[in-house]
């Protein structure tokens, strides 16, 4: 957990996974899951934009230097969290779209993160595809890991194999 006091991490965590309020916690537990199962260090805050920026401005201004190198953030809504991260921060920003209880079906999350102006990107994945920013997280990662980067090939490889199998099993049906 993020906390403004502290100069450094307990762990040394390279993954910061933030998100703009509680609710969204069932969504982004995916990135922090399939993180864990890569062997990703993350951590993990809730940090409003709307609701916390101050708390919002400290945290983007103070991940670089506490050691994380990339960022995964959700939000609903008008889901403004992973665009302003961007624009304080230098760091990668992935940004996950929420549909949210007050979401007009998820496309103002969408919009919201996907049209950034140009200079403060944000890579976009699939409304509620958390699981899939922990993916992109790893492999940006991966590029100065090679023990990461063989990690992501088997989990890659597993993936293979269970759609082998798939068809495996509808060609013995046919």
């Amino acid at each position: 957990m993020y906390h403004s006091s502290s100069p450094k991490p307990i762990y040394h965590a390279r993954v910061g996974i933030v998100m703009g309020s509680k609710s969204d916690l069932v969504v982004m537990q995916d990135a922090a899951h399939i993180l864990k199962h890569l062997g990703v260090e993350f951590e993990l805050s809730i940090v409003s934009a709307h609701r916390t920026p101050d708390r919002m401005f400290d945290y983007a201004k103070n991940v670089a230097s506490r050691g994380l190198k990339v960022l995964i953030a959700g939000a609903g809504g008008a889901a403004h969290l992973p665009g302003m991260l961007a624009a304080i921060s230098h760091l990668p920003v992935i940004g996950v779209p929420i549909k949210s209880s007050n979401s007009i079906d998820g496309w103002d999350s969408i919009l919201s993160i996907l049209q950034m102006p140009n200079g403060v990107p944000v890579a976009t994945v699939a409304l509620n595809a958390a699981k899939n920013a922990g993916i992109l997280a790893a492999q940006i990662l991966s590029i100065a890991d090679d023990q990461l980067e063989n990690r992501l090939i088997d989990y890659k490889n597993v993936l293979k194999e269970q759609v082998d199998e798939s068809t495996r099993d509808i060609d013995m049906s046919a």
